[in-house]
């Protein structure tokens, strides 16, 4: 990782950081091409910059599995971050919905099952997000989860996200029957 890119992750400087893309699209392609390596996320984590480091998940969500030169990922020793909120109020529960990523949202549920609880500035929980993306196996994998899961109140937690509302008053099945998801609306009968 280049010096700038070093500063701008241990000062929290997400200008920095987008100046450095736009000097190199592939900057951070390159660094997650590298098996051991400090990511900017690593850095930024490791000087206490939350905001830069979930910018940086949102950005490159493969930086909170990767192993630094010590060993240690984010994912293992930085389970408040992992749960902190980003842009748009999204937290990385949430970008895994969006693009489907499954062996993150298992390992995010792992390491931090509150990150179901919460909501996007537009009320969206991790299922409206991943229905509203056509993302229907990240939204069976979340059901699933809320299924078997054993945490304190969990079947208050499972109705709670079910039945919640997002900014227009749709829930997670409004949306799914609107899109005509059948798959995703039958899932409902079992609950």
């Amino acid at each position: 990782m280049d010096q700038t890119l070093r500063d701008a992750s241990e000062q929290g400087n997400v200008d920095g950081l987008y100046s450095s893309i736009a000097r190199d699209p592939k900057v951070l392609d390159n660094i997650d091409e590298i098996p051991f390596v400090d990511t900017p996320l690593h850095v930024a984590a490791a000087a206490g910059q939350t905001q830069f480091a979930m910018e940086m998940m949102m950005l490159k969500p493969s930086f909170a599995r990767k192993l630094n030169p010590n060993g240690f990922t984010l994912l293992k020793n930085h389970k408040d971050l992992v749960c902190a909120q980003g842009r748009g109020g999204m937290n990385p529960l949430h970008y895994a919905a969006q693009t489907g990523n499954l062996n993150l949202l298992a390992k995010i549920l792992r390491v931090c099952p509150k990150s179901i609880q919460v909501v996007t500035n537009q009320s969206e929980t991790a299922l409206h997000v991943a229905v509203k993306n056509d993302m229907l196996v990240a939204f069976q994998l979340l059901f699933g989860w809320l299924q078997r899961t054993w945490f304190k109140n969990a079947e208050y937690w499972q109705r709670w996200t079910l039945t919640w509302r997002d900014v227009d008053g749709n829930t997670v099945l409004h949306i799914a029957a609107s899109k005509n998801q059948l798959q995703a609306s039958s899932f409902y009968c079992v609950f």
